[in-house]
């Protein structure tokens, strides 16, 4: 079982930064990949980036490559996601999930509740 819980989300000017935590407990957490996905009202969740449980395979979604980065922590069970020069299409609230590194939802098993991002233009 592993518990989920992000922080760091906000408001922020278009061309600003923010860097999302996600705190992480259970005894396994290093042996699942992390992603983090977004829901923007009316939207489907997507994809953003994920993470193998080494860190040695890294994935973008094509409209945050170069300005996200995604990073983890496996000894202080943490998980990050560096957002710089966020445009406003970024708005939305940010999730963390565990399970095999894919790009769908049903990748994932464990979800955290999310944290809201908004970007002002």
């Amino acid at each position: 079982q592993v518990q989920l819980v992000e922080s760091g989300g906000g408001l922020v000017q278009a061309g600003g930064s923010l860097r999302l935590s996600c705190a992480a407990s259970g005894r396994t957490f290093s042996s699942y990949a992390m992603g983090w996905f977004r829901q923007a009202p009316g939207q489907e969740r997507e994809f953003v980036a994920a993470i193998t449980w080494t860190g040695s395979k890294i994935y973008y979604r094509n409209s945050v490559k170069g300005r996200f980065t995604i990073s983890r922590d496996n000894a202080k069970n943490l998980v990050y996601l560096q957002m710089d020069s966020l445009k406003p299409e970024d708005t939305a609230v940010y999730y963390c999930a565990a399970g095999s590194a894919g790009v769908v939802t049903t990748d994932y098993v464990y979800w955290g509740q999310g944290t809201q991002v908004t970007v002002s233009s």
